[in-house]
């Protein structure tokens, strides 16, 4: 019997309109259609705010779907909940911003990296604002030596923040394999992009196959396909949201994959925007 989580998958992936063709496959990609996507490299405002432990990690999980890995390294306690607006309905999901108050007296000049794992859908986070919800951790490494509980105690901040690379040490690219999926509705959720962190698009090649399927974005960091049988081993191609970079990891799902298993390839973006 599917469990509600791989049936409200299911509706979704049935749901979800057609992804649309990435920018880069029609007029190629490089330094235009990095320009034209519009990387956002410069610093700008916004307001910040923690919850959890004082010296937490952050959340259980969130909205993008990454389950358990927010409470280990490398994502642990650098995770953020962020506003719509970089949220981008799931799409923002893994992009790394740096992020950093001003007040002198009790900031340091240091910025925080934080990893988008989660989405903040009301209050600060509501009407278009950009707001960050740090785990305890993070919003404390702003503070000067010592100062991290002042910091604290403050609640919200105003802040300033700015893209960044996501950078993994090491980790390449993984697929999860949601629970429920079968060779007629497969859905991935994708794990560790280095670089611009997030994705565009996604397709898969079957076996023995010239034929790239487009995936759907369900949600968070979540694509599927409704069509079948599939054969494995699966080839999966990813291009970047941002600067529409592309990357194919060949034969990465094999014949016998099975639910709830992840797959890692063996490479990934450039650690760099």
């Amino acid at each position: 019997m599917a469990s509600p989580r791989s049936l409200a998958l299911f509706l979704l992936c049935i749901l979800a309109p057609a992804p649309p063709v990435p920018a880069a496959l029609l007029f190629g990609g490089g330094k235009s259609a990095k320009a034209a996507a519009g990387l956002d490299m410069e610093w700008r405002p916004a307001t910040a705010t923690w919850y959890g432990d004082a010296e937490g990690d952050g959340s259980d999980g969130g909205a993008c779907g990454y389950g358990t890995l927010v409470d280990v390294v490398p994502m642990k306690a650098r995770v953020g909940s962020v506003s719509p607006v970089l949220f981008k309905d799931g799409e923002g999901c893994g992009a790394c911003y740096k992020v950093k108050c001003l007040d002198r007296g009790i900031c340091s000049r240091r910025a925080v990296t934080v990893i988008v794992t989660d989405e903040c859908p009301g209050g600060l986070c509501a009407f278009g604002h950009t707001h960050f919800d740090l785990s305890g951790a993070a919003f404390s490494r702003m503070a000067v030596a010592g100062a991290g509980g002042r910091l604290r105690d403050r609640g919200q901040l105003n802040v300033v923040y700015r893209r960044t690379a996501c950078k993994y040490g090491g980790k390449n690219i993984a697929f999860r394999v949601n629970e429920g999926s079968t060779s007629f509705w497969l859905s991935l959720l994708v794990e560790f992009e280095d670089g611009e962190g997030d994705i565009g698009s996604m397709q898969i090649k079957q076996a023995n196959s010239v034929e790239w399927l487009d995936m759907k974005h369900v949600w968070g960091a979540t694509w599927c396909l409704v069509r079948g049988p599939l054969v494995g081993p699966f080839s999966v191609r990813l291009t970047t949201l941002s600067a529409k970079k592309t990357l194919t990891a060949r034969d990465v799902i094999p014949r016998n994959w099975a639910s709830k298993a992840t797959y890692t390839s063996r490479l990934n973006f450039e650690p760099s925007l």
